[in-house]
Order: C-alpha cells, then structure tokens, then sequence
C-alpha cells in the first residue's frame, strides 16, 4: 500500500511536495537509491533504525526517525526492515524552514530527528505509531490501512508545522537559481542573472540545498534522462545525450554510471513510479 496526500496547509505548498506512507514487502532485500537533488524526513514504522551501506558493504546504523540529506550519487539501504515507513518529501531547498543546521551539514547523511529536534525528534516515532492505531486496538496489532496512513500523514504534517526554524517564506533568489538549472542554464549565467558573485552565490545556494549549483545542475539533468528512458525499451542514446545538453553518447554514459553505479544498459528501476529505486540482486 502506498498513500501520498499533499499539504493541507497552504502555507507548506512551496516547501513541501507530498506526504506519503509506504507498508509492504518487497522481493529484493536492497535497493539503490539514486540521487534527486531534494532531502526527505524518514519515519521507519516497522523498525526503530534506518540502514544504509557503503561500497564495502559496511552498514551505517541510525535511529527510526531521521532528516535525510541530499544524495550526491546513489545509495544503498535495505528494504526488509522498511515494510512500513512514512516520509515527507521536500521540494529542492524546501526543508531549510524546518532546521535550524545549514541543508550542506546534512549532505549524504541521515541525521537523527532527535538531535535536530530534541525531544520533539525523539518522540515523533510513537506520536505516528499512536495515531496509526484508533483508539482500543490491540497493540500487538498491526494495522496498514489507507484511514490510518492518512492519519499518520496528518501527524506528521502537525509534527511539522509545530517546527518552523525560520520564516515560511521562500527564497527568491533560490527558487529562480533552481528553475534555471533545472531548464539547464549554466552556473556562471544563473549567478550573473541574480547580481551574485560565484562564491556568494555558491554559498548561498549550498545551505539550502545541500549540493553546490553544478553538482544539483547535474543531479537535475540526470533525472531528466531518467525520465525520458523506458527500461527495456531501445533508446537513441546519442541523440538523447544531445537533446540533455550532454558532449556526446560517451559523456552521457559516464554520467549516468557516476550518478547512478550502472550503466545505461543495467537500470531496471523497482517499478515505473519508482524511477529512483532500482533492486539489488541478491
């Protein structure tokens, strides 16, 4: 089962993209998550730890209820403990309202809810497992029903509104730099446009985001390519890697194997929907 329910609150619309509840199992054990260019908040419902891996296989262990920073290439984490998890998903920039730590302190981390939030991180875990559960269930069981993600989506949005940092009030500058450099405009321009030195605006940028202006730009560009393939399908590469600003064929396979850990050839995603999530064999 999968739920997704938008803000309710107008005021999160530009912040937020969705709200959404996840309770399954899926076939793999892992998956390669592939970078975005946005962070999540993550809420495991199932266990009380989220688990990634290094290249080495190495786990790195932290607690259920975690800030999620952005993604300069992919990542592994394991799908069976995650058979029922709640997230908010931030539009690019969108979680810097809701943490007082710079968006580039988080980079490529999951940082604990508990030491950005204190004790409103620590508890936000049991807050959504109670409104899971109407009131009189047993507490052994265990409930996936669309009514009680709904509600878990409704506390986590409380949960939310209750920790604004700074002002909801978006960033002129940010939000025009983002639109630019996902139509693809060059750094250089993006910065030029906006009366900004390179530094400044490069810093700026930075801690709302969390990945400097070419690195998102290349983030960005990737996802443009995934979406425009259809697995399984036959794809004009060369004329695809023209078409997203890219040097050549070879350019564009290197890129994608960097962003991704695959080659063209080998991305076979968890499911159409799921473009970002492709399973581990194994």
């Amino acid at each position: 089962m999968y739920v997704v329910m938008r803000p309710t609150e107008p005021a999160l619309v530009p912040f937020v993209e969705v709200f959404w509840y996840f309770a399954g199992q899926p076939a793999h054990g892992r998956e390669r998550v592939l970078p975005s260019g946005s962070m999540q908040l993550l809420v495991n419902l199932h266990e009380d730890e989220l688990r990634t891996y290094a290249a080495d296989g190495a786990a790195r262990r932290v607690g259920g209820a975690v800030l999620q920073g952005v993604f300069r290439g992919p990542e592994v984490i394991d799908t069976a403990q995650q058979r029922t998890i709640a997230g908010v998903g931030f539009r690019a920039g969108g979680a810097f309202p809701f943490f007082a730590l710079p968006a580039s302190e988080t980079t490529g981390a999951l940082v604990a809810l508990d030491t950005l939030w204190g004790r409103d991180g620590a508890v936000l875990r049991d807050r959504l497992l109670s409104a899971r559960r109407p009131a009189g269930a047993p507490q052994a069981e265990p409930l996936a029903t669309s009514a009680g993600a709904v509600a878990v989506l409704r506390e986590l949005e409380a949960a939310l509104l209750a920790r604004v940092a700074r002002p909801l009030v978006p960033d002129p500058a940010i939000a025009f730099a983002v639109g630019a450099l996902e139509r693809g405009a060059a750094v250089g321009s993006v910065a030029e446009r906006l009366g900004m030195t390179g530094k400044r605006f490069g810093h700026r940028f930075g801690e709302r985001i969390g990945l400097t202006p070419k690195r998102f730009a290349r983030v960005r560009r990737f996802q443009r390519v995934l979406g425009s393939i259809t697995p399984g399908l036959q794809v004009d590469w060369a004329r695809l890697a023209a078409e997203r600003g890219f040097y050549d064929q070879a350019h564009l396979i290197h890129d994608f194997r960097a962003m991704s850990g695959l080659s063209p050839s080998q991305y076979r995603p968890r499911s159409p929907a799921d473009r970002n999530h492709v399973p581990l064999p194994g």
